[in-house]
């Protein structure tokens, strides 16, 4: 089994919303999750989440603490290791990029009407980001 380290920003703003990322490639295209992606070479869990967030949204964050970490399948022989990282919103302009195709925020009442990634909704609970 092969385990690829990722990480994932969760940034919720002052108002209490999310921001989230539709996935514009597989797994789960067209599905609304947190922004994130691998691990490069020598990067940290936390600078991970940052860059992953900028890259994916043009949010500029700042990480905070690990929340947890999430198994996600990849297909027969792999795992992503995700690391799900608490992140403070600092600015910038919001635009799709990377492998995103749509990035909005998205209040905690909203979530379930979503089409989100798997488990998503049971991980932000865990994590106390949304009411179970």
């Amino acid at each position: 089994m092969r385990i690829v380290r990722a990480a994932a920003a969760v940034v919720v703003g002052e108002d209490g919303r999310l921001l989230l990322v539709r996935r514009g490639r597989e797994p789960q295209r067209g599905r609304w999750s947190v922004p994130g992606g691998k691990l490069e070479p020598g990067e940290t869990v936390a600078e991970a989440a940052v860059r992953e967030a900028f890259e994916e949204t043009g949010a500029r964050v700042r990480a905070e603490r690990e929340l947890g970490v999430v198994h996600v399948p990849g297909g027969p022989d792999l795992v992503y290791e995700v690391h799900d990282v608490a992140a403070t919103y600092l600015g910038g302009v919001l635009r799709p990029g990377d492998d995103a195709d749509a990035v909005r925020w998205v209040a905690p009442e909203e979530l379930p009407g979503l089409e989100t990634t798997d488990g998503l909704l049971e991980h932000l609970a865990r994590f106390g980001i949304r009411p179970a």
